[in-house]
Protein backbone atom coordinates (compact mmCIF):
# COMPACT_ATOMS: atom_id res chain seq x y z
CA UNK A 1 0.00 0.00 0.00
CA UNK A 2 2.91 2.30 0.99
CA UNK A 3 4.69 1.73 -2.54
CA UNK A 4 1.00 2.32 -4.17
CA UNK A 5 0.62 5.80 -2.14
CA UNK A 6 4.17 6.77 -3.20
CA UNK A 7 3.82 5.85 -6.60
CA UNK A 8 0.29 8.29 -6.60
CA UNK A 9 2.50 10.99 -5.53
CA UNK A 10 4.49 10.64 -8.72
CA UNK A 11 1.73 10.71 -10.39
CA UNK A 12 0.19 13.77 -9.03
CA UNK A 13 3.00 15.44 -10.28
CA UNK A 14 2.48 14.56 -13.51
CA UNK A 15 -0.95 15.63 -14.63
CA UNK A 16 0.07 18.74 -15.74
CA UNK A 17 -1.96 22.03 -16.11
CA UNK A 18 -2.25 24.92 -18.26
CA UNK A 19 -5.02 27.21 -19.96
CA UNK A 20 -4.61 27.67 -23.35
CA UNK A 21 -5.85 26.00 -26.49
CA UNK A 22 -5.02 23.67 -29.31
CA UNK A 23 -6.49 22.53 -32.25
CA UNK A 24 -4.83 19.32 -34.12
CA UNK A 25 -5.31 17.68 -37.69
CA UNK A 26 -7.59 14.64 -35.74
CA UNK A 27 -10.03 17.30 -34.76
CA UNK A 28 -9.13 16.73 -30.84
CA UNK A 29 -9.60 20.05 -29.54
CA UNK A 30 -7.11 20.23 -26.35
CA UNK A 31 -7.28 22.39 -23.07
CA UNK A 32 -10.85 23.27 -22.63
CA UNK A 33 -12.14 23.99 -19.33
CA UNK A 34 -15.71 23.30 -19.06
CA UNK A 35 -18.59 23.47 -16.52
CA UNK A 36 -19.72 20.27 -14.86
CA UNK A 37 -23.10 19.91 -17.31
CA UNK A 38 -24.74 16.78 -15.79
CA UNK A 39 -27.20 17.19 -18.36
CA UNK A 40 -24.94 16.32 -21.10
CA UNK A 41 -25.00 12.88 -19.27
CA UNK A 42 -29.08 12.59 -19.66
CA UNK A 43 -29.89 9.57 -21.18
CA UNK A 44 -29.62 10.47 -25.02
CA UNK A 45 -26.74 12.16 -24.45
CA UNK A 46 -23.51 11.84 -25.29
CA UNK A 47 -21.18 10.96 -25.98
CA UNK A 48 -19.51 11.33 -22.13
CA UNK A 49 -18.43 9.65 -19.59
CA UNK A 50 -20.16 9.80 -16.06
CA UNK A 51 -17.57 10.00 -13.16
CA UNK A 52 -18.35 9.08 -9.94
CA UNK A 53 -15.31 9.76 -7.66
CA UNK A 54 -15.70 7.79 -4.44
CA UNK A 55 -12.91 8.36 -1.50
CA UNK A 56 -13.00 11.97 -1.64
CA UNK A 57 -11.27 12.41 2.20
CA UNK A 58 -12.33 16.16 2.77
CA UNK A 59 -14.51 19.03 1.43
CA UNK A 60 -11.18 21.23 1.52
CA UNK A 61 -9.68 22.37 -1.79
CA UNK A 62 -10.77 21.07 -5.33
CA UNK A 63 -11.59 18.50 -7.23
CA UNK A 64 -10.19 18.41 -10.98
CA UNK A 65 -11.12 15.79 -13.79
CA UNK A 66 -9.00 15.43 -16.94
CA UNK A 67 -9.96 13.33 -20.51
CA UNK A 68 -7.32 12.18 -22.63
CA UNK A 69 -7.44 10.24 -25.84
CA UNK A 70 -6.55 6.73 -24.90
CA UNK A 71 -2.94 6.97 -27.04
CA UNK A 72 0.39 6.54 -25.74
CA UNK A 73 1.37 10.24 -26.98
CA UNK A 74 -2.06 11.65 -24.83
CA UNK A 75 -1.92 10.54 -21.81
CA UNK A 76 -0.82 12.21 -19.00
CA UNK A 77 1.29 14.95 -21.09
CA UNK A 78 0.68 17.95 -20.21
CA UNK A 79 -1.14 20.19 -22.45
CA UNK A 80 -3.05 17.13 -23.79
CA UNK A 81 -5.95 16.58 -21.90
CA UNK A 82 -9.25 17.26 -23.57
CA UNK A 83 -11.65 18.94 -20.92
CA UNK A 84 -11.41 19.75 -17.48
CA UNK A 85 -13.45 20.35 -15.02
CA UNK A 86 -12.29 21.62 -11.80
CA UNK A 87 -15.26 22.14 -8.39
CA UNK A 88 -14.68 22.71 -4.84
CA UNK A 89 -14.32 19.21 -2.80
CA UNK A 90 -17.14 17.85 -1.38
CA UNK A 91 -16.07 14.99 1.31
CA UNK A 92 -17.34 11.40 0.17
CA UNK A 93 -18.37 11.04 -3.93
CA UNK A 94 -19.21 13.43 -5.99
CA UNK A 95 -20.41 12.97 -9.36
CA UNK A 96 -19.03 14.75 -13.25
CA UNK A 97 -19.84 14.88 -16.53
CA UNK A 98 -16.99 15.05 -18.94
CA UNK A 99 -18.34 14.82 -22.55
CA UNK A 100 -15.78 13.60 -25.76
CA UNK A 101 -15.34 14.60 -29.21
CA UNK A 102 -16.48 11.38 -30.68
CA UNK A 103 -16.80 7.49 -30.00
CA UNK A 104 -13.07 6.37 -29.51
CA UNK A 105 -10.76 5.27 -26.89
CA UNK A 106 -10.29 7.45 -23.33
CA UNK A 107 -8.70 7.55 -20.17
CA UNK A 108 -9.64 10.09 -16.88
CA UNK A 109 -7.69 11.32 -14.13
CA UNK A 110 -8.52 13.00 -11.00
CA UNK A 111 -7.06 15.00 -8.91
CA UNK A 112 -7.87 16.39 -5.35
CA UNK A 113 -5.92 19.67 -4.49
CA UNK A 114 -6.98 19.58 -0.76
CA UNK A 115 -5.42 22.98 0.12
CA UNK A 116 -6.57 24.47 -3.12
CA UNK A 117 -2.72 26.03 -3.86
CA UNK A 118 -2.79 24.42 -7.52
CA UNK A 119 0.12 22.72 -6.62
CA UNK A 120 1.10 19.09 -5.55
CA UNK A 121 1.43 18.49 -2.13
CA UNK A 122 2.50 14.81 -2.26
CA UNK A 123 1.79 14.53 1.49
CA UNK A 124 -1.96 15.75 1.23
CA UNK A 125 -2.89 15.37 -2.26
CA UNK A 126 -5.09 13.01 -3.62
CA UNK A 127 -5.69 11.46 -7.07
CA UNK A 128 -7.55 8.13 -9.40
CA UNK A 129 -7.67 7.10 -12.75
CA UNK A 130 -10.34 5.15 -15.07
CA UNK A 131 -10.10 1.10 -13.97
CA UNK A 132 -8.67 2.53 -10.57
CA UNK A 133 -4.90 0.52 -12.37
CA UNK A 134 -2.85 -0.35 -9.35
CA UNK A 135 -0.23 2.27 -8.71
CA UNK A 136 3.76 1.17 -8.48
CA UNK A 137 6.85 3.13 -7.57
CA UNK A 138 8.80 1.24 -10.85
CA UNK A 139 6.59 3.78 -13.06
CA UNK A 140 6.36 6.62 -10.98
CA UNK A 141 3.10 6.27 -11.10
CA UNK A 142 2.13 6.38 -14.26
CA UNK A 143 0.30 3.15 -15.50
CA UNK A 144 0.62 2.84 -19.48
CA UNK A 145 -2.57 3.63 -20.98
CA UNK A 146 -3.73 0.04 -21.21
CA UNK A 147 -4.48 0.08 -18.35
CA UNK A 148 -6.42 3.29 -17.31
CA UNK A 149 -8.28 3.19 -21.07
CA UNK A 150 -11.76 2.89 -22.15
CA UNK A 151 -13.80 2.62 -25.55
CA UNK A 152 -16.76 4.31 -25.85
CA UNK A 153 -19.44 4.72 -28.74
CA UNK A 154 -22.20 7.44 -28.83
CA UNK A 155 -23.13 6.58 -25.67
CA UNK A 156 -23.23 7.93 -22.10
CA UNK A 157 -20.58 5.20 -20.49
CA UNK A 158 -20.65 5.53 -17.18
CA UNK A 159 -17.48 4.89 -14.47
CA UNK A 160 -16.64 4.40 -10.46
CA UNK A 161 -13.23 5.61 -9.97
CA UNK A 162 -11.68 5.93 -5.98
CA UNK A 163 -9.23 8.71 -4.63
CA UNK A 164 -5.66 6.93 -3.36
CA UNK A 165 -4.05 9.88 -0.82
CA UNK A 166 -0.67 9.40 1.07
CA UNK A 167 -1.87 10.76 4.12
Amino acid sequence: MATALLSLAAFLGLAGSGQARTAIASETTYRETIANDMRQCAPGGGPAVRVTVRGIKSSDGMIRLQSYRGTKADWLEKGKWINRIEAPARKGTMTFCLPVPAAGAYAIAARHDVNGNGKTDITQDGGAMSNNPSINIFNLGKPGIEKTRFTMGSEVKRLSITMLYLG
